[in-house]
């Protein structure tokens, strides 16, 4: 008889090598995040528009999508690249604004008694002319994206040309993988009813913070609002992310008052819709955890950067579905990833 290693065969030494290869690959996907990320958003963006796909026929289903895609697309980055032109071309206005501020906070903090040198070498690092340079290198800065978009937009006429050929390949392999098979297709379920969450629940948000902007003369209420729109796809702290720069203009141009009044209407608009309403949903649709939600919020912010963030959600139920739901032997830990135990016949709250 074979010698049994009972090291190889416990449950903590798997654990050790499980979390030992998934750091491995972690730091893989981060050196080559130029290329992941793209890749990834290509796919969920293709999972995205499925349900079109499958009430088309022939060419048709191959080309409407990727035209609908590729039109959003256009449509949301040619939004991004004139506001960020106005933006860059408001910023250096405020200037002055910016020196009487910091002068201001000076005196304050002298008059409660911060010694004079320390505030000099406390605001020496500041310097106004760093926001200037900021707003005008934003633009340049956009055009680092270029090649994200090419890869996407390759990605995504490859992907839109075998989708159909996948889905057939995908439905051959239910009698000889039922495991992969069903884990995929809960994948994309759940993707796509995730991405419809957050663009509804991010139109409303942003319709609502536009509105509020415009009422307190804030500039660029539009960018601010379709601001809010993007980062409604960043799980939990989104909301902070869309809130700081009309903050910070209110400031600029309007003073403190006003600043605090968008900050009060962000905290009662976005954080009911986005951190109270919208992850009862997202959160259902996803199946994920809000701790799990969190997590992979840092993970993957970690190893792709800003877009890793906006796909946390879809690459942690990708994860979940090809690691757990995908394999018999490891479909125990699911509960403690989706927050739920479906055997059980338990909701998710």
């Amino acid at each position: 008889m074979p010698v049994r290693n009972p090291a190889s065969s416990s449950v903590g030494f798997r654990t050790l090598t499980s979390c030992a290869a998934a750091v491995i690959v972690l730091w893989g996907v981060r050196q080559l995040s130029s290329v992941i990320a793209p890749a990834f958003l290509a796919l969920t963006l293709t999972i995205a528009v499925s349900p079109l796909r499958d009430r088309l026929k022939g060419w048709a289903a191959a080309f409407v999508p990727l035209t609908v895609i590729l039109l959003v697309l256009c449509a949301l980055g040619g939004a991004v690249v004139v506001a960020a032109a106005r933006f860059a071309g408001l910023v250096p206005q405020y200037a002055d604004q910016y020196r009487r501020l910091l002068s201001s906070a000076g005196r304050v903090l002298h008059d409660i008694g911060v010694d004079r040198s320390q505030i000099r070498k406390a605001l020496s690092g500041v310097d106004p002319d760093r926001l200037v340079q900021a707003a005008q290198s934003l633009l340049s800065g956009l055009t680092g994206t270029v090649s994200a978009v090419l890869i996407t937009v390759l990605v995504l006429y490859g992907m839109s040309l075998d989708a159909a050929v996948l889905q057939r390949a995908t439905g051959a392999l239910t009698t000889e993988r039922p495991g992969l098979v069903t884990a995929l297709r809960g994948f994309a379920r759940d993707t796509c009813a995730y991405l419809m969450v957050c663009t509804v629940f991010g139109l409303i948000v942003a319709l609502l913070d536009t509105a509020v902007l415009a009422l307190l003369g804030v500039p660029l209420p539009l960018l601010w609002g379709l601001l809010s729109f993007i980062t409604n796809y960043i799980p939990n702290v989104g909301f902070i992310i869309g809130l700081a720069p009309p903050a910070v203009l209110a400031l600029l141009d309007s003073g403190v008052a006003t600043m605090l009044w968008v900050i009060a209407a962000y905290c009662v608009l976005n954080f009911l819709i986005q951190s109270v309403v919208q992850p009862k949903y997202a959160g259902r649709s996803a199946r994920l955890s809000t701790t799990v939600t969190m997590l992979s919020l840092l993970v993957w912010t970690w190893a792709l950067g800003a877009l890793g963030a906006v796909l946390a959600v879809p690459l942690s139920s990708f994860a979940r579905a090809v690691l757990l739901d995908a394999d018999p032997t490891t479909a125990w830990a699911s509960p403690f990833v989706t927050g739920h135990d479906e055997r059980s016949g338990e909701k998710p709250r």
